[in-house]
């Protein structure tokens, strides 16, 4: 994936996005054959985000090597609600899969957005090494005692940044007073309240508009979802904070996984979780170009330096507050993969 070049990429959406503008809108092209198990998967990005992508290319792949026995139908695009509806639909079955975020996820699972305490990770080699180590393990079990069934690999969503319509943010004090949309997590608003800013919770397919009708002035977000969201349109900087990384948790239904005979369940889990790091690389390889491709659309790029930011959480107490919140154990973990937050 280090050769995958911007034009192969972008073929690569176009195909996609031609596949899709051709289905309905409402539900995925009806198979041919009736399949035994069919499975509903619902996501809140793109089509042309490379998880729908590599997604479409799993369902395919599943359905070729169980000879159709397993149809996993795809809804983008929030077409099956927000984020909180979503979450809502798979624990109750009528979703079977979803892929979610930890900030999401945490007003379930708590310790799922514990990779989200801000400024934790400095690269993708310590990002990798927790979340298919002992750290998405750990998480993975917490999981499982809600109902669902979370898939080895966990996808990207990138390293989030900040983005403003009114000015650059270069160090802690340009957050002060600043109102801006954060997901709908306890762990966000702490963090940006903890840097004097003033935090809204909105879902992110609400985002947009609240940007357009200045209910909030900034937003932070992946480079690629600044992008597909097409937030350049409403907002002028991009301050390439990197505060936290974030990624999609792939979550079934237990009950629904639990009907699948093991060999089925093998052959999903295998080519889900082999989509995932297809899309890690996509994702990588995406935002190295981005940058330029929203400079052409004009947003203005700074690079601030992180430790003023990291110093004046450390200041506020809010390691010590989310240290005491996720308990010692979790949070030995994170420590085992980044620096030490004291």
């Amino acid at each position: 994936m280090n050769s995958y070049s911007r034009r192969a990429f972008m073929r690569t959406l176009g195909a996609a996005s031609a596949v899709a503008a051709g289905a309905s809108v409402v539900a995925p092209i009806a198979r041919a054959q009736a399949a035994q198990y069919k499975l509903k998967y619902a996501h809140n990005l793109a089509i042309s985000h490379p998880l729908n992508i590599r997604a479409k290319e799993a369902a395919d792949a599943i359905r070729k090597e169980t000879n159709g026995r397993v149809d996993l139908q795809i809804f983008p695009n929030g077409q099956m609600g927000t984020d909180t509806d979503m979450l809502s639909q798979v624990r109750s079955g009528a979703i079977d899969f979803l892929t979610q975020g930890g900030v999401v996820l945490s007003t379930l699972v708590p310790v799922s957005a514990i990779n989200g305490i801000g400024f934790a990770f400095k690269d993708y080699n310590q990002v990798w090494a927790a979340m298919d180590g002992d750290l998405g393990a750990h998480i993975r079990t917490a999981i499982s005692k809600v109902g669902l069934v979370a898939m080895d690999k966990v996808w990207d969503n990138g390293f989030r940044h900040i983005t403003s319509s009114i000015k650059p943010v270069q160090m802690p004090t340009d957050l002060k007073g600043l109102k801006i949309r954060v997901p709908v997590s306890p762990l966000w608003t702490s963090m940006f309240k903890a840097l004097d800013a003033s935090p809204t919770s909105i879902n992110f397919s609400e985002a947009y508009s609240a940007l357009q009708t200045k209910v909030v002035d900034a937003e932070e977000n992946p480079l690629a979802l600044i992008d597909t969201g097409r937030f350049y349109e409403v907002q002028k900087y991009c301050s390439l904070t990197g505060h936290i990384w974030d990624g999609f948790w792939f979550l079934g239904n237990a009950r629904s996984w639990g009907n699948l005979p093991p060999d089925l369940q093998a052959i999903v889990a295998k080519h889900l979780n082999a989509a995932a790091i297809r899309e890690r690389a996509d994702v990588a390889a995406l935002n190295t170009s981005l940058e330029t491709q929203l400079k052409a659309h004009g947003m203005v790029f700074n690079k601030p330096d992180t430790q003023p930011f990291r110093a004046a959480l450390q200041k506020s107490g809010f390691y010590d507050q989310w240290r005491k919140k996720y308990g010692d154990e979790s949070w030995a973990l994170l420590e085992k993969y980044t620096q030490k937050f004291a």
